[in-house]
């Protein structure tokens, strides 16, 4: 099978060609003239043709060269122009982005960022597909962009984690001033809770489970707060929900040395997709909002006081 021609040395003999001679064309390209020269024989025995006759005065070609330095030409100039239809992708995509996430994620986060994000990006068209917040849901093949409220532990597509929500216990004043509060975990199964899925509290290095059987159980933060300013029981909430000035006075912290876990969410990607403009664009774009100051789920409060920082480092998580 006869072998493909070397780009670079196309681009160096049309450099060499242009030039005159070797010592020009190392200076253009910043490049020995050794390798130069070499890379001029390498390609003059891989296609069986002088294209060159050196001498002292320079560099001359021959009649096959000065043919083959047109179509070169031509061939670097559609590369050229490739590769700057490419750039205008980066810079400007366009078709169709799918984009799957929670209901909650896509109320509270991404439907507030996605006028400004059609609006950075005016020849990209965006399908929202909502799901209930299942842990174990895994995406379509059809979906570029999948948002899980928790990094799954293993996945074929790659992962970008971004920071976690800190959550805490909370009551209405109402519901303490008739209930009263629990003293530790363990009293919690003599409360009425709202949730879903099982507790996981944390103080220092002591961790607990309590046995809880919710009153009401949903998923939904919003559902969750309403319920306890209703005076209805104890939910776990986020604390840019608690912490919102506008409804902060009327919770009661429960059990504030004992944590729940922050929810730590993060986008999947299949991983051919990372060179994908449309894909590329919208990580780096909701990157710079989730989890930080400018996060449209924060009502008066500071990104510091309501998100932990992302775990990043592995090859996975970029």
């Amino acid at each position: 099978m006869r072998k493909t021609t070397d780009l670079d040395g196309i681009r160096i003999f049309v450099a060499a060609a242009e030039a005159g001679t070797f010592s020009a064309a190392a200076a253009h390209l910043q490049l020995p003239a050794s390798t130069i020269s070499r890379s001029l024989t390498r390609l003059e025995k891989h296609l069986d043709l002088l294209l060159m006759r050196r001498s002292q005065r320079g560099l001359t070609l021959t009649d096959a060269g000065k043919e083959y330095l047109v179509s070169c030409k031509r061939a670097l100039r559609l590369l050229r122009e490739g590769r700057e239809l490419l750039d205008k992708h980066r810079t400007s995509p366009s078709g169709l982005l799918r984009i799957a996430c929670p209901i909650t994620m896509a109320r509270d986060l991404i439907a507030p960022l996605l006028s400004k994000f059609m609006e950075a990006f005016p020849d990209l068209r965006v399908e929202l597909e909502t799901y209930s917040s299942r842990f174990d849901q895994e995406p379509k093949e059809d979906i570029d962009v999948f948002f899980k409220v928790r990094a799954p532990n293993d996945s074929s597509r790659r992962v970008r984690s971004y920071p976690g929500v800190a959550r805490g216990l909370f009551a209405s004043r109402r519901y303490v001033l008739t209930a009263g509060k629990p003293a530790g975990p363990a009293e919690l199964t003599s409360h009425r809770c709202i949730g879903s899925g099982r507790w996981t509290l944390s103080n220092g290095g002591k961790t607990v489970t309590p046995d809880l059987a919710p009153r009401v159980v949903t998923d939904d933060p919003l559902v969750h707060r309403q319920l306890v300013l209703d005076g209805a029981g104890i939910a776990i909430l986020p604390l840019y929900i608690a912490l919102d000035p506008a409804i902060a006075k009327r919770l009661a912290p429960i059990l504030p040395g004992w944590q729940p876990k922050p929810v730590v969410p993060c986008a999947l990607y299949s991983d051919s997709s990372r060179l994908t403009p449309k894909v590329k664009v919208f990580l780096d774009f909701i990157r710079k909002y989730l989890g930080t100051d400018l996060d449209p789920r924060l009502r008066g409060t500071k990104a510091r006081d309501c998100f932990t920082a992302a775990k990043r480092g592995s090859p996975a998580s970029q």
